[in-house]
């Protein structure tokens, strides 16, 4: 089960932030539902070659400062 819960409208703005981060990744690496996080996670775990705990603190980070440009 995955440590974060990122709705519609929030991963809306956090997308935007992952893609100026991550410029290579596509939208199909960053398609996301609500209630789908897992599959998010394990996807930017793949792509970004990065562990578990990496994925979820960049993505809370974001959260944390969703109406800011901060990642």
């Amino acid at each position: 089960m995955a440590e974060i819960t990122i709705s519609n409208e929030n991963w809306a703005r956090l997308k935007l932030k992952v893609q100026r981060k991550y410029t290579h990744l596509t939208d199909e690496d960053l398609s996301y539902e609500a209630g789908q996080e897992e599959g998010l996670i394990l996807r930017l775990m793949e792509r970004l070659k990065r562990n578990r705990e990496y994925i979820v603190f960049t993505l809370n980070k974001g959260l944390v400062h969703i109406n800011t440009n901060r990642l």
